[in-house]
């Protein structure tokens, strides 16, 4: 317990050292990241790179979770701007949000169905009702909604108020599905007439998803005019030929390599997580543990090649948002505050002091000696952060922060692909690796 004495002693070492007075009115003023930031670390890592990939307009998620959905609509739209000859383009960020809502609806409650025989106050159903209803997501349940529903211009489908501004929404939503997930468990009707009620369900979350979100179009008319000023049109196509026809990558070609050096993940082996999906009977969500120099390497090969990589990082660490740098020197927090912060990754995973919350596009890398030094990120957060939406990434701050990258499979050496091919080890659904970007 904290007795007078104890108090009385870390009174009497905190007041013998002159420097933490200097430091408390500093924090005092200006806050802790000011206080410590490295004005040196901006000037030792710009924003030019050896290799560097052309991109369009920034993008915004506004005040939304949909940063998965921003990166990987922002990969592809570099295949439409090349085919199309275009400045710029923009995918629908709400039509994927609006299947991903649905989807995930009906995944919560098909989940809910398939745990009516675990207790309410068990640890999975508890898991399940947290957050049944959130934005993030992951790359395979972007390719699961992509492979079932295709794609659609931004104009076809624009931003509306609650794509833009989704807690609300989010957070009726998340009461009705509670709701019904309560009418599931204590119907006591057969499991046959339970799918049937499940159905209904869907009708009201459907409704909901339309008034919030709009309805999606099953087919539009495709016009642009290119760089040449040339007119071109495609009527009535729909969104799944858009995809083939404009954007046209094999998504199971696209693999997921995730960094974690934890006791329990061994390398060279492939992973899953219980409960992280979108779409049932879809895609499976499937990680392939690499050392982290080796992923840095399948993520330079397809850069070089002239192709981004969506990626998956704990954005929070390190980053000023100001300048636009994710740095491991960012700010001296050991030297302001006069502790260490000696976590390592594995630690920092295991201890839940550090998992994926963000995912953005490398668009560049910038090598000496064939190594890379330092990264250029692409970012949803609007031209007026970072450096007009951009950010570099040191190359020490990708080992300990950045987590998961998605690359063709052609770039996975021939002992990494045979480590794909095997069948995922299933993790736990609070595992770190089952965190949402």
């Amino acid at each position: 317990m904290i007795t007078p004495e104890l108090l009385q002693a870390l009174q009497t070492t905190y007041q013998s050292d002159p420097q933490n007075r200097i430091r408390s009115h500093a924090i005092a003023k200006v806050g802790v990241n000011d206080a410590s930031e490295n004005a040196l670390e901006n000037a030792q890592h710009p924003l030019t790179f050896s290799i560097e990939l052309e991109t369009g307009d920034i993008t915004s998620q506004n005040h939304s979770g949909r940063c998965w959905l921003f990166a990987a609509l922002n990969t592809f739209r570099v295949e439409i701007i090349r085919r199309l000859n275009l400045k710029t383009f923009e995918l629908s960020q709400t039509w994927a949000m609006f299947w991903d809502k649905l989807e995930r609806a009906n995944y919560f409650l098909e989940n809910i169905l398939d745990t009516l025989h675990e207790p309410l106050d068990g640890r999975e159903v508890a898991f399940l009702l947290t957050d049944p209803m959130g934005d993030g997501g992951q790359w395979d349940m972007f390719c699961a909604l992509i492979d079932k529903y295709g794609i659609v211009p931004k104009a076809q489908m624009p931003e509306t108020f609650h794509s833009s501004n989704s807690g609300m929404m989010n957070t009726l939503l998340t009461r009705k599905l509670r709701e019904q997930a309560i009418e599931l468990r204590e119907a006591g009707i057969s499991k046959e007439s339970l799918q049937v009620r499940k159905e209904a369900m869907l009708s009201e979350i459907y409704n909901m998803l339309c008034l919030c979100l709009g309805e999606p179009p099953t087919q539009f008319d495709f016009a642009w005019r290119d760089e040449s000023k040339t007119y071109h049109s495609d009527p009535g196509i729909t969104p799944k030929e858009f995809f083939d026809k404009y954007v046209g990558l094999h998504l199971d070609d696209f693999v997921s390599i995730i960094n974690a050096p934890t006791v329990d993940k061994p390398y060279y082996r492939t992973f899953t997580v219980q409960y992280l999906g979108n779409v049932r009977g879809g895609r499976s969500v499937k990680y392939l543990n690499l050392p982290v120099d080796e992923q840095k390497s399948l993520a330079v090969a397809q850069l070089k090649d002239n192709q981004p990589v969506w990626f998956g990082c704990d954005v929070g660490k390190m980053l000023d948002r100001k300048n636009g740098l994710m740095g491991m020197n960012t700010y001296d927090y050991e030297a302001l505050l006069g502790v260490s912060f000696p976590m390592t990754k594995a630690q920092r995973l295991d201890y839940h002091e550090s998992v994926m919350t963000h995912a953005m596009v490398l668009l560049g890398v910038n090598l000496v000696d064939e190594k890379p030094t330092r990264w250029k990120v692409e970012n949803s957060w609007g031209e007026d952060s970072g450096q007009k939406g951009f950010y570099v990434m040191t190359d020490d701050w990708f080992s300990e922060y950045n987590y998961q990258i998605v690359v063709h499979k052609k770039y996975l050496s021939p002992e990494q692909l045979q480590a794909w091919e095997l069948d995922p080890i299933q993790l736990k659904p609070w595992d770190p690796m089952g965190s949402l970007a």
